[in-house]
């Protein structure tokens, strides 16, 4: 499948939710995937793209800037503390904010550097023990305490157990994100993002239906 066919998919699921297409972010997964497929839903004229690791991203998009303008990187993977100001340099936006103590470094990074990209709170809806993210029951108090540290939390993000009902857990991720008046949710992925679209969705993060499955890195 690809970027035009998702596009569609994109554009119906909207218009079927009463959103305009406008609102909605496609965030192309680009993680382990060759350079030449990233490259060629560069070519076709995608600018948004998500990677999972900082290193990874590290060593892939500062020569694909030098080549095309206006990319728009998001961070999707867990962040470890250490590599923050990494992530600070590459990324435009940063959707996994999981824990009080990454939040605290990033306040200091902000105050360092001048600048913060805009952030997402990583809800773990499932409430799962090995699934990184801030319990539905403790996102109110985490939202203060980020505002708190002037961080600029711009909306809450989520990834549904793979064995319940993803509508579910975007239907929580919205509620939560109503009652602290934030505006942007990211949620939704290759075999749901129709359905995150129509609980308000407005970052949806596909990679396999894109790209086609992913390679995985030898060693």
């Amino acid at each position: 499948m690809g970027l035009n066919d998702i596009k569609t998919r994109i554009a119906k699921a909207a218009k079927e939710a009463g959103r305009d297409t406008s609102d909605v972010t496609l965030i192309a997964v680009s993680k382990v995937q060759p350079n030449e497929r990233v490259e060629a839903v560069l070519k076709e004229g995608h600018r948004s793209f998500g990677e999972n690791r900082v290193q990874e991203a590290a060593g892939k998009w500062p020569g694909f800037r030098e080549n095309y303008d206006g990319i728009d990187l998001h961070l999707i993977g867990p962040l470890q503390s250490n590599k923050a100001r990494q992530a600070f340099e590459l990324f435009d936006a940063i959707h996994t904010l999981d824990r009080p103590k990454l939040a605290h470094t990033f306040a200091r990074l902000a105050q360092e550097m001048g600048h913060c990209p805009p952030l997402f709170i990583q809800v773990n809806t499932g409430e799962e023990p090995q699934k990184a993210g801030i319990a539905p029951a403790d996102t109110d108090a985490f939202v203060a305490e980020c505002r708190a540290l002037d961080l600029p939390i711009q909306g809450l993000m989520c990834i549904p157990p793979v064995d319940e009902t993803p509508s579910l857990h975007f239907a929580l991720l919205r509620k939560l994100a109503d009652r602290n008046g934030l505006g942007k949710l990211s949620m939704g992925m290759s075999d749901d993002f129709e359905q995150a679209i129509a609980f308000g969705a407005t970052h949806i993060r596909v990679g396999s239906a894109l790209f086609g499955q992913r390679v995985p890195i030898a060693g």
